[in-house]
C-alpha cells in the first residue's frame, strides 16, 4: 500500500505493506533512525514521535495509520550539524541539564517533552514526571531529565 504523508516538513510518498509499523517506515524507508525500536509494546517510549503535534508510540502504529497526517521525529526538530543555538529548547534543555546518558530513551524522551509542555507550558516537576511516566530511561534516575524539561519550560516561557 502507499502512505502519504509529511515526515519532518517534507511530503513523503511510502509504499509499504499493510503490517508496517510507523517506526519501521521511518527508521527502514526514510532512514531516520534516531526513533529507536525498544519494546515493541508501548512500555518503553524509545519510539517516541509527534503525529499531528501529539506523542505517539510508533512501534504500535500501523504507517497506514498516519496516512495524511505530519509525523515529527527528532531529526525534523534542527537541521542536521546545527549549532546548539538552532536546537529545539528541550533539545537543548537536554543537552545543557546532563538528561542522557547512554542515548537510548533520549529521542523519544525530548518528543514526549515537547509534547508535554505543549499540552503544559508551565509543569511542576511531579507534573512532568506523570507526564513523562510512559518513557522509561535506564540510566539516569529521571532527575536532570526532569530538570531539562524544566528549564526548556523556562526558557519557552
Amino acid at each position: 500500500m502507499n502512505v502519504n504523508l509529511v515526515v519532518n516538513g517534507q511530503q513523503q510518498s511510502v509504499e509499504v505493506e499493510a503490517r508496517t509499523l510507523l517506526v519501521h517506515l521511518l527508521r527502514d524507508s526514510l532512514d531516520l533512525t534516531a526513533t529507536n525500536v525498544g519494546c515493541d509494546t508501548t512500555s518503553c517510549g524509545a519510539c517516541t514521535v509527534l503525529v499531528d503535534g501529539e506523542s505517539v508510540k510508533s512501534c504500535t502504529m500501523l504507517a497506514a495509520s498516519a496516512d495524511g497526517r505530519t509525523v515529527t521525529t527528532l531529526e525534523g526538530l534542527a537541521p542536521s550539524g546545527s549549532e546548539p543555538s538552532a536546537w529545539h529548547p528541550v533539545q537543548r534543555a537536554f543537552r545543557e541539564k546532563h538528561g542522557l546518558q547512554c542515548g537510548f530513551c533520549t529521542p523519544g524522551m525530548v518528543m514526549a517533552a515537547i509534547s508535554l509542555l505543549q499540552e503544559n507550558p508551565k509543569p511542576s516537576a511531579d507534573e512532568v514526571r506523570a507526564g513523562l511516566e510512559g518513557n522509561l530511561c535506564r540510566c539516569t534516575g529521571y532527575h536532570n531529565i526532569v530538570a531539562a524539561v524544566l528549564a526548556a519550560a523556562d526558557e519557552s516561557a
